[in-house]
């Protein structure tokens, strides 16, 4: 009779231990640092420009501007799902403290990967960009497609207003290694990690 209490218990252990959820099991997205507060207002991504199409290697340069009511801008996500690869990790571009609450430059991406040679002309990628403040809130998310491929004067286009203002600082570099399509590497094969 003792043997059977026993076994009772552990296996109401063993059953509560799958089936009770614990603090943090809902968090499948990754710690940012802090929790967002109701108080707080989040980034809003204004203006973005560019181009749509370029040769594997092209130097990409993504316009951004944005702002924070509540100046605590921190960082700027880089999310990128290429066609027969998947989707790779998040890249981070944190901000210098100027930029925390109003914003108007570029993040560039030179697209060269050291993981593949070359990548075939019409691949295509879908970066995805927003920004985080240092509550955690996220702005509005910005899709921008890409598509490899030769374009004669690929650098020769015309910046719209407010881009079309003068220099305009470079926010950070993109350091993704993009792979060959269909090839392993890491990627999460078309399931969102977000």
């Amino acid at each position: 009779m003792n043997s059977k209490k026993v076994f009772c218990f552990v296996s109401l252990l063993f059953i509560l231990t799958f089936f009770v959820p614990y603090q943090g099991w809902t968090q499948l997205i990754p710690y940012t640092g802090a929790e967002p507060k109701p108080e707080t207002r989040g980034p809003i991504l204004t203006r973005v420009f560019a181009v749509e199409e370029g040769h594997y290697g092209y130097i990409w340069k993504i316009y951004i501007e944005a702002e924070d009511p509540d100046g605590e801008m921190l960082r700027i996500a880089s999310r990128v799902d290429e066609v027969g690869y998947g989707y790779y990790p998040t890249d981070w571009i944190y901000l210098k403290p100027q930029y925390q609450k109003h914003f108007k430059g570029y993040i560039q991406w030179n697209t060269y990967s050291t993981n593949a040679s070359y990548l075939p002309e019409w691949t295509q990628i879908t970066l995805k960009v927003s920004v985080f403040d240092k509550a955690g809130n996220e702005s509005n998310e910005v899709t921008i497609p890409f598509t490899f491929k030769i374009t004669p004067n690929e650098y020769a286009y015309t910046l719209p207003a407010p881009f079309d203002q003068g220099d305009l600082p470079r926010l950070g570099y993109v350091a993704l290694d993009l792979y060959y399509p269909g090839e392993g590497g890491g990627g999460a094969g078309g399931v969102s990690l977000r």
